[in-house]
């Protein structure tokens, strides 16, 4: 509107200098082709804006498309990892992929919001990425474990740490592959974190990985019954487990 204006002055203005010099032309005929004038400029400054937005909208759509490749090839580098670590590990093969899925069903029983799923999803995929630092001689020993073989396994979260903790992608997933051995009570590693200090996405992670770990045979235990594992689990509530977690796994697993 104020162009339009600006356009209808200007040829009012020049009205009166034709006047003054006695040319002489209706006033109607200036502002109307001013009118027009005005118009068409209008016309052509909206279409300048609709291209604009349409040429923005396009570089929006192709960065969407860019960020979503992106994280394709990103998840797909740590599924990966974790087949890499099974691979390593053969006994352990689908356990990964096993407990993910386990994980994510308990993420939404507890009402986790998108991406607090998607992170639990990656760091369930990573949670024992730290192993990779564990030598095979105590990784795949088929006897007891030493004291000294004990606390070099225990380190693998710290491991897990230190590989992920600089690559700021993978940040937000860290909770799980760091935190997934503490305990409810303290008692677990590599930092004795207690209670609510255990991030909820590694609590939920815990019980999921110990019912896969007992209800699939490893070489130092038979496979053992869902019932068998389910009261397992159960004696765990507030000493190793959180116990509201234990209660909706449990719910979930009937």
């Amino acid at each position: 509107m104020s162009c339009l204006l600006a356009f209808f002055s200007c040829g009012y203005i020049f009205y009166l200098i034709l006047q003054v010099q006695k040319f002489y032309f209706p006033l109607e005929v200036i502002t109307s082709s001013v009118f027009f004038g005005g118009s068409v400029y209008v016309f052509l400054v909206i279409r300048l804006i609709q291209g604009t937005i349409r040429k923005i909208k396009k570089s929006e759509e192709e960065t969407r498309k860019a960020n979503e490749a992106l994280t394709l090839a990103y998840d797909s580098t740590i599924e990966g990892w974790g087949k890499a670590l099974e691979l390593r590990d053969q006994e352990t093969e689908g356990h990964t992929q096993r407990v993910t899925e386990m994980t994510l069903r308990l993420c939404k029983v507890l009402c986790l919001d998108e991406e607090q799923c998607i992170q639990a999803r990656r760091g369930a995929l990573l949670h024992d990425i730290g192993k990779m630092a564990i030598s095979d001689s105590i990784l795949l020993k088929t006897g007891s474990f030493t004291s000294e073989d004990r606390q070099i396994m225990q380190k693998h979260p710290v491991y897990a740490f230190q590989m992920l903790s600089n690559i700021d992608y993978l940040q937000p997933a860290l909770e799980i592959p760091y935190c997934h051995h503490e305990k409810w009570d303290g008692t677990g590693y590599p930092r004795g974190l207690r209670g609510d200090e255990i991030p909820l996405v590694a609590r939920i992670f815990s019980v999921a990985d110990i019912w896969d770990a007992l209800t699939n045979e490893r070489r130092y235990h038979q496979a053992w019954s869902k019932s068998k594992t389910r009261e397992h689990i159960k004696s765990l509530a507030g000493t190793h487990l959180d116990p509201k977690v234990v209660e909706k796994f449990l719910e979930m697993m009937r």
